[in-house]
């Protein structure tokens, strides 16, 4: 960090050099946990969209109640019950899976996974649902196999149509990452906690750490819509 910069903020009670690493390091935080639960969660929501989209009840039904689940209670909830109930099971803390979940950031990395993996997947099932009958028809008259138009027609298409509603997704999961700070981690909302704590400066505290998230989606919308301008730009007029 320049030198003036560590001076200025040396001068004031809140933010000083001490504080702004705890920031950081909140911040560091939240990208883990953020960044991982939305790349698990996409892996899981792509196959269960695709099973979703079924029509034999015993293959989608299945889908439709994780779903239905998941998206029907608070993440607030769902973070507690995996918290404090995987504690519970009967032999677990005499298992290796007792030295995983006894730290906060795992449950809480299942919680925000199970939790966007439910909305992706219903996002993703409307977007292949909503995919041209003709599209397909002229994949199985090139002899296409189910996989090869699912791999060459249907999901490419299904993602330019989702990236929107996804967007708006990750968004709402960097957001919601803030209760992350009730079960212990101290992410940004944590950090942020803890200093209002020690200098009793509630306005500085959250303020400061408000303007982060905003950067942050910021970031993720300019990035968004980077992205979903390369894939529609098909779409554009040929002279433009």
């Amino acid at each position: 960090m320049p030198d003036f910069i560590t001076a200025w903020l040396d001068q004031n009670d809140v933010f000083t050099t001490m504080t702004m690493l705890e920031y950081w390091n909140g911040l560091v935080q939240t990208v883990q946990l953020v960044f991982l639960s939305l790349i698990i969660g996409l892996l899981v929501a792509v196959p269960l969209a695709i099973l979703r989209t079924n029509r034999r009840w015993w293959v989608s039904g299945p889908v439709w109640v994780y779903t239905y689940l998941f998206r029907g209670t608070p993440l607030l909830i769902q973070l507690y019950i995996i918290y404090y109930g995987l504690a519970q099971i009967p032999g677990i803390q005499e298992t290796f899976w007792w030295s995983i979940f006894r730290e906060p950031f795992y449950p809480a990395l299942l919680a925000f996974t199970l939790n966007t993996a439910a909305y992706t997947t219903e996002i993703f099932r409307g977007a292949i649902a909503a995919t041209p009958q003709g599209e397909i028809e002229a994949a199985k008259a090139y002899g296409m196999s189910w996989f090869l138009r699912l791999r060459r027609i249907v999901l490419p298409s299904a993602a330019r149509r989702a990236v929107q509603a996804y967007s708006n997704e990750v968004i709402f999961m960097l957001h919601a990452s803030a209760i992350a700070s009730v079960v212990t981690i101290v992410d940004l909302t944590g950090a942020a906690r803890n200093i209002y704590s020690r200098f009793y400066a509630p306005f500085e505290a959250f303020i400061g750490v408000a303007l982060i998230y905003m950067a942050l989606t910021f970031l993720l919308v300019f990035a968004f819509r980077k992205l979903e301008n390369h894939l529609l730009r098909h779409q554009r007029p040929a002279g433009g």
